[in-house]
């Protein structure tokens, strides 16, 4: 589901330091004390981190561990990523939805429902996470969640002029004319989403972006070869 760049953090180390200061802190007797710890010549208390993908592990004391912990806190690019994802999302299912009455083929038909079944619950996770995370809760449309950016200047979006057009054509027009807006919205959403994963440092908002990548990258083979 994730391209993997150069600094990449690793969400299973990051798990697993986790759960093992939570192991030390929650030992109050000498024998859970005891369980918990492997003890290094002076007594430190010792936690085992896994390494990386072709890397030993690490043995950390308590407090290297706290410090390798990596930081997740939201930062701007997450936000900024989150909040211009939802517009770009919400423009793809206003092209989606003219298929049922506008396409020619029942195939793209499908692609539009795969697409919109895809895009919606992202929209309602991206919100619930913006909202979570004191980024704002109106998608992207008020003076509060737009965050000073040109969303007709995001990658991909179809300029008014060429939804124009696509809501007059009908048939094989329609269905070649969203076929090449959809491939042009698809590469501009991977091209945002690899941004935000050299960028941002939220867990959550990298395995998004991720999904993203994943998904629209298949769909954009799929329709190149419609």
């Amino acid at each position: 589901m994730s391209p993997i760049r150069g600094t990449h953090r690793f969400p299973s180390l990051a798990a697993a330091l986790l759960s093992a200061l939570l192991a030390l802190s929650a030992c109050d007797s000498e024998a859970g004390r005891a369980k918990a710890r492997t003890a290094n010549e002076t007594g430190t208390p010792l936690v085992v981190a896994p390494g990386r993908p072709g890397e030993p592990a690490r043995t950390l004391s308590a407090d290297e561990a706290r410090r390798a912990v990596p930081d997740n806190r939201p930062n701007a690019a997450d936000l900024a990523y989150a909040r211009m994802m939802i517009v770009h999302h919400r423009q793809a299912l206003e092209m989606t939805a003219l298929a049922p009455g506008h396409a020619a083929g029942e195939r793209l038909k499908r692609l539009a429902e795969r697409i919109d079944a895809a895009q919606r619950p992202e929209i309602g996770a991206m919100e619930a996470w913006l909202k979570a995370n004191g980024g704002g809760t109106d998608g992207g449309h008020g003076s509060h969640g737009q965050g000073g950016h040109d969303h007709g200047a995001m990658p991909g979006m179809a300029t008014p002029a060429q939804l124009t057009q696509l809501r007059a054509a009908h048939g094989a027009a329609f269905d070649k004319l969203f076929l090449t807006l959809m491939i042009t919205h698809h590469a501009g959403a991977v091209t945002m989403a690899t941004e935000v994963l050299s960028n941002g440092r939220n867990v959550q908002m990298e395995e998004m972006a991720s999904e993203v990548i994943a998904q629209q990258t298949a769909e954009i083979n799929r329709m190149r070869a419609m």
